[in-house]
């Protein structure tokens, strides 16, 4: 059995983490895209009903009609529009197993840290400031951990950020165990918990 194992093809280590990776970069660009769709919709018709809006809690319209939704001048969902694709190539490469210099992951950790901070940003501020929820920045919240998660994932791995011995090996220990597996899980059923702790039964209204 052994020695048939050693001629079968072998899997990439990391495909799991790049499969994953390109899934969520195909659905936050796939929600951006639709929220842009929307927002022109919201335009050309103020008064229109986004195939987003369920009630008075779930409702893209009202959420696009606040300063939050152009904080930099322009809609949020354009920054989706340009910051997926850039994850989908970068989960393409790792898939095809390119040699990439280890600053390229470094500065790709970075960037998908600034998109999870931004759209935590605007979560907690539909949570508590407009107190309304958009169903499609939701998924692009939820495909931002995603991502954070595993794009650190693999640059813990492979120690990608020069951690000495002796932390790298409890880093190594910490991974091997899937505890990092049940932090991801534990920070999303805290939100969840968040949003049902604020808004309750009017989520189903």
């Amino acid at each position: 059995m052994s020695k048939i194992n050693e001629l079968l093809p072998k899997r990439p280590k990391y495909k799991g983490l790049f499969g994953t990776m390109l899934a969520f970069g195909i659905v936050g660009l796939i929600a951006s895209f639709v929220l842009a769709v929307e927002e022109f919709h919201l335009l050309k018709d103020p008064a229109t009903v986004l195939s987003c809006s369920f009630n008075l809690v779930l409702n893209c319209s009202t959420v696009m009609q606040t300063w939050q939704a152009t904080v930099f001048g322009f809609p949020n969902m354009f920054i989706g529009l340009m910051a997926f694709p850039v994850v989908i190539v970068v989960a393409a490469l790792g898939l095809a197993q390119a040699r990439l210099p280890r600053w390229f992951y470094m500065y790709a950790n970075l960037g998908y840290l600034l998109g999870a901070i931004f759209a935590y940003w605007l979560f907690f501020n539909s949570l508590y400031d407009i107190q309304v929820l958009c169903p499609w920045c939701l998924i692009v919240t939820f495909s931002t951990t995603i991502l954070l998660a595993t794009i650190t994932s693999y640059n813990l791995q492979k120690n990608t950020f020069d951690l000495d011995q002796k932390r790298n090996k409890l880093v190594q220990r910490f991974l091997k165990k899937d505890l990092h597996k049940l932090v991801i899980a534990s920070w999303i059923v805290l939100m969840v918990v968040l949003v049902v702790l604020k808004f309750g039964d009017a989520l189903f209204v």
